[in-house]
This record gives C-alpha cells, structure tokens and sequence, in this order.
C-alpha cells in the first residue's frame, strides 16, 4: 500500500495499536503528537515517523496548517487516523478541510461530535431502540427526588463532554452513594462548567462490560465486526479496559448495526454496552 498512515496522538494505547497493526502488515506509519513526552506509541518498531505539530486544542488551525503542507508533499493522499476523542473532535471541525488532503471515510461533518456527546447519543439510542440506563438531567428541578424513586443509590453522574471531564477530574463519572455525594459531584461538575446528568447503574462486574467494534462503509453498512467482553479495566468498575477477550454475540450485532446505519455513520466506531445482571438486557454505557 503506498498511502502512508498518519496518526493523530501515540501517547494512548490506540494510538499505539494502529501504528503495529498497520506496521506489521508493511504500511509506512507516522505518529503526529504535540510533544514527545510520554508518546509511548512511537518507541514501536512499526512507526516510520514522528512529527511534533502545533497541539490540537491551543492552535488548531496551526495543526490543521502543518498537516495540509504534510499531505502536499506525498503523492499518494495519506490516510489519517485518530486515537482519541479529542482528535477525532478536531478531525470533525476540520473534515471539509482535511478531506482535500486526507483519505477520511467520514464524509458528513458533524456526526462524530453528534454521537460523542451522550444526551445526544442517548436520545438517538432511545428513538432507534437501543436501550439506555435510567437518566435524570441535572438541571432537572424533581432531580433529588427523581434519584430516590426511579434512579436509586448508588448512582452515577456522568458528563455529555467526556473528553473535558476526564482532562479534567482524571476519571470518567462521579459515583454518588447518597445526596451528599450527589451534591458535591454535581457542584464540581458546575464549578467548571462542565454539563452532566445522573444515570441508574446497570447491575453487574466488570466481566459484564461488552463491546461491538466494526467499519462502516460508504453506505453505512457494517463490512467487518467483532463483539468484545472486558475481563477487567482500570480504574476497577468505570475504567478503561486492560484485559479483553474476543466474545461473539450475535444479539450486540442485531442492536448495533441498524444503530450505526440509523446514524449515517461511516469509518471505524466502537459501542460500548454493559449487560444487566437481572434482565440479561444489553444497556448502551
């Protein structure tokens, strides 16, 4: 393949991941990072290249600049890759610009910043089926009662802007096991002005944590998948996963496909799902 690999951030495990699953199958990869701090994913001996480029939040339009006059210099149209939500944030803001010069296979900007706030992807989850955890908005004015009645302690509160949160606080969600925790969850939250909302927690360990990982073509239609069961991930209950078997189930195949279709996506997507201990329901997490 004479399209090089061009990879936003090897300072993540995915990151790392695209460069020696590509790499080993001969394809030239460069990693693109902002620092060369902690970039663990360029130490591989699959990465051809490293280039350090303005960062991606501070002075977007200079990444966006270098990575143009990069793709100028190549014959053949790079194909570019990101391996987090922040990059994939940036890609989307700059999609009309960077397909020009970039293989990209989302071809409508907007989608990726669709499905990566949750209260949007959860009422798109809702109008096509999938299931979602009970959920209260915070700014909901029965939110203490609404907890007590319907959502229960322990509780979750969890932000629409992930990326944000976790540069943030360092984790994924607040846990609350009383109106106490809650209260202060939800001041932290607001003190940075950060969006969130409460949500029941699906019953079940680690082990009930799956997810269904596929490339959508041009037509949105799923052309390859695998279905993933997390044995543990870190931090233990609301983490990132570190150790993860391929598991089929069909059943996350039936719920997602038409999801990803319903959403007109395309490219590479991941859903993460958690089982319900009680109903054996799969639960959009």
């Amino acid at each position: 393949m004479k399209n090089k690999a061009v990879v936003l951030g090897s300072n993540y495990y995915i990151g790392l991941s695209i460069i020696r699953c590509l790499g080993s199958k001969g394809i030239y990869t460069v990693a693109v990072d902002y620092s060369e701090n902690d970039t663990y994913g360029a130490k591989s001996k699959y990465l051809k290249e490293q280039l350090i480029a303005p960062h991606y939040k501070l002075n977007p339009q200079e990444l966006l600049e270098y990575l143009i006059n990069y793709a100028k210099n190549e014959i053949f149209k790079p194909i570019l890759y990101p391996s987090a939500d922040a990059y994939v944030e940036f890609m989307d803001n700059y999609l009309n610009e960077l397909r020009e010069y970039y293989l990209i296979p989302m071809t409508e900007k907007g989608i990726w910043t669709s499905v990566m706030d949750k209260v949007e992807l959860s009422e798109k989850a809702i109008e096509f089926g999938v299931l979602i955890p009970e959920t209260v908005n915070s700014s909901d004015n029965n939110l203490y009662s609404e907890v007590e009645t319907r959502i229960k302690y322990p509780c979750i509160v969890k932000p629409t802007d992930s990326p944000a949160f976790s540069a943030k606080f360092r984790k994924k969600m607040f846990l609350c096991n009383d109106d106490q925790d809650l209260k202060n969850a939800l001041n932290l939250a607001r003190n940075e002005n950060l969006d969130v909302f409460v949500q029941r927690i699906i019953p079940g360990e680690d082990d009930n944590m799956y997810t269904f990982d596929a490339y959508m073509n041009s037509d949105s239609e799923v052309t390859h998948w695998v279905t993933c069961r997390k044995l543990r991930q870190y931090p233990i209950n609301y983490g990132a996963s570190v150790y993860t078997e391929q598991k089929y189930v069909q059943e996350l195949y039936e719920i997602s496909k038409p999801f990803f279709k319903a959403l007109n996506y395309k490219g590479f997507g991941e859903i993460e799902f958690k089982k319900d201990n009680k109903t054996g329901k799969y639960y959009l997490s």
